[in-house]
């Protein structure tokens, strides 16, 4: 599912920079790798749980990584040409996680068919599928082996739509809660997940480096998934991602790209220069029940997602729990995701899968936009189909509710919170504004400048972006559209939460008793007055910002710093993190 893969020897044992710094290189492997380790299986089930070797490398210490298939077939240390050679044998595209390395590095791809120079994780676009489960201890070594100083030599990557409650060090966005990983370094992401399942992405969170290929799926998947009755099949090839790709990087291209060269889904696309691409293919057979996720990678068009002749039931909204809703099509922003049950219930045949971006090159003809979902025993071609069905029943964000209970903070009254934020957009033609303010990244990310001491917003960068927020109490923010802020509807993620959206995209009624939660909302067009709340119960400051990437880019975010005092406290930080500013300040311009 995950093309374009190469493995590098890293990813298969080969000893890399440690984290701490150590040119110690041990000559046998640790007795510490012998541990119990969890791997996305192929299987229907999903996830399993194994304490016998994989073929899958795990960390043995933070100085020194092997692959238990070798430790399995007698092999205490090899040197990196065996491993090379093991490498190209071994080539898998299964999921790797909850502990691996995850080497970022500079290749050329031609995903849809045009070949470009790309920063991918793991050597793929996307990035290789990263799983674990409920509860687990998530270890993501970063190794940045980047060389093209053109997209960036530095990298962060965020982890979208995990608390990180108690590891705000460890969100990933650049200047504010780190600072970036220098080439030739590498950094341990280590996080627990105690209370979260459901679908997520990773993605570069630099300037707008993720745009060229920084960014792939992740899964928390829920041994007591409550909706587990409603399917038969949720694996690693039940993920589908959906992107725009660039035939320019995106520092050389316009400041605001007026949409992709091609829609990739699972990496593969046509463009309009590239007719004769190979798309996806998603294998179904007959009578099962799929929980497909979908995941937008975009880095900006939202897309109008169908499959021809399917229904599809949605389970989750952005790791929330859904009560069932069937529609026909699915219309995901920038940085959502979806989980829905398809019933392979038809003939078997091919049957086109559409992601309409709204906006760039537009349409199917050709196979644009497109991928194929393909029955068990169906021809191996393309659908016949050239009709483009018209949607009866797509889904509308007020009619999706949460499986349990989740009750809104505050009052069922606008402003019945302890603090409400109306937050302005504003456009001059370069940068967007919030309240007045752009987002410049400051030269000590914030939640350094909260370590190092600094309080109230008046202390703290970039003056004017930063709201500090009370501990323990309701907040509502409203995100009034405005033609000012061209290039709506624009979404908007919070970092560190999820939030109730009581007044949504396209209404003006507000719900207080049981609207969706999710990370990420449309603010709308002209006219809307989209409205979430949330409680500040996760300590730090949390990144607030569009997430179509050009947009962010240009200064459209703030930083909402809750519960400053108790921040340094509630996120004892490593020592990595401390280094990663001295190093990365040293180096010279061209090498950032």
């Amino acid at each position: 599912m995950f093309p374009n893969r190469f493995w590098s020897s890293v990813s298969l044992g080969a000893r890399i920079k440690p984290v701490d710094g150590s040119s110690e290189e041990p000559t046998a492997r640790p007795s510490s790798c012998a541990r119990p380790f969890l791997h996305s299986a192929s299987s229907e089930s999903g996830f399993v749980s194994s304490s016998r070797p994989t073929s899958f490398c795990v960390t043995c210490s933070r100085r020194w990584r092997c692959c238990s298939l070798l430790a399995m077939l007698g092999f205490r240390f090899l040197h990196t040409p065996v491993l090379a050679a093991l490498t190209l044998s071994l080539k898998s595209y299964a999921a790797i996680g909850p502990v691996t390395d995850l080497t970022v590095a500079n290749a050329n791809i031609s995903p849809d068919g045009y070949e470009r120079a790309a920063v991918l994780a793991g050597g793929s676009f996307p990035g290789p599928l990263i799983t674990g489960r409920k509860g687990d201890h998530f270890q993501i070594n970063v190794v940045d082996q980047l060389t093209n100083h053109t997209m960036l030599k530095s990298t962060s990557i965020h982890w979208h739509g995990l608390f990180q409650k108690g590891t705000n060090w460890a969100d990933g966005p650049a200047f504010v809660n780190q600072c970036p990983i220098s080439t030739g370094n590498s950094f341990l992401y280590d996080f627990h997940v105690p209370d979260q399942a459901g679908t997520f992405w990773y993605h570069s969170h630099l300037s707008t480096q993720y745009c060229d290929g920084l960014r792939g799926a992740m899964v928390v998947y829920d041994p007591n998934d409550p909706h587990k009755n409603l399917y038969d099949v949720d694996n690693d090839d039940t993920v589908i991602t959906l992107a725009d790709w660039y035939h320019v990087a995106s520092k050389l291209g316009p400041a605001v790209p007026f949409g992709g060269d091609s829609t990739l889904i699972n990496g593969k696309g046509r463009s309009t220069a590239t007719p004769t691409a190979d798309l996806a293919v998603i294998s179904v057979t007959q009578g099962k029940r799929y929980r497909f996720r979908l995941v937008s990678l975009s880095c900006d068009p939202n897309f109008t997602f169908s499959i021809d002749g399917h229904a599809l039931t949605v389970i989750e909204a952005d790791a929330v729990s859904t009560q069932p809703l069937t529609v026909d099509s699915i219309q995901i922003f920038a940085g959502q995701r979806y989980s829905f049950v398809l019933n392979a219930n038809q003939s078997v045949d091919s049957y086109w899968i559409r992601a309409q971006p709204s906006l760039g090159n537009v349409g199917f003809d050709g196979g644009l936009n497109s991928a194929i979902l393909r029955y068990d025993g169906a021809a191996p071609t393309e659908p016949s189909a050239l009709a483009v069905p018209v949607s009866t029943n797509p889904l509308v964000e007020t009619a999706l509710r949460p499986l349990n209970s989740m009750p809104v903070p505050g009052k069922a009254e606008v402003g019945g919170v302890d603090k409400a934020v109306n937050l302005v957009f504003s456009f001059n033609g370069t940068n967007f504004f919030i309240n007045g303010a752009t987002f410049v990244p400051p030269a000590v990310p914030v939640l350094l400048q909260i370590m190092s001491g600094a309080q109230s917003a008046s202390d703290l960068l970039p003056s004017g972006s930063v709201f500090v927020l009370p501990s323990n109490a309701t907040i509502e923010l409203s995100f009034p559209a405005t033609a000012n802020a061209p290039g709506a509807p624009h979404p908007f993620h919070l970092h560190g939460h999820t939030f109730a959206v009581v007044r949504s995209a396209g209404s003006a009624e507000y719900n207080y008793e049981n609207p969706i939660w999710r990370d990420v909302v449309s603010t709308g067009n002209p006219g809307d007055n989209v409205t979430i709340r949330f409680r500040t119960d996760n300590p730090g400051p949390w990144f607030l910002h569009c997430h179509i990437d050009p947009h962010l880019e240009a200064g459209f975010a703030v930083v909402m710093a809750e519960d400053t005092r108790d921040v340094k406290a509630d996120n004892p930080e490593p020592k990595a993190w401390d280094d990663l500013c001295p190093t990365y300040n040293a180096l010279a311009v061209d090498d950032q």
